[in-house]
């Protein structure tokens, strides 16, 4: 899954090191235009929904917040 994911961040934006960064968001690897890009990927990848209320920047600040996301939203874990 978190290969998915960060092979996703890189489509939206390829200069970043996703891999390395603790906090997307803060650094300015992602801005709101990015995250409704990614959302759209995520639900797409994944066959889930991402609820509205759940898009917030906390959600996308880290592979690892992502992933949660992921799960909350009933993203099966591979």
């Amino acid at each position: 899954m978190k290969k998915k994911i960060i092979d996703i961040l890189k489509e939206i934006r390829p200069e970043f090191d996703f891999s390395e960064g603790s906090d997307f968001i803060e650094q300015g690897m992602l801005d709101s235009f990015d995250i409704v890009s990614l959302v759209s990927s995520l639900d797409e990848e994944f066959g889930i929904s991402i609820d509205g209320l759940d898009i917030l920047p906390e959600n996308f600040s880290s592979i690892e917040s992502i992933i949660a996301l992921l799960k909350k939203n009933g993203a099966k874990i591979v």
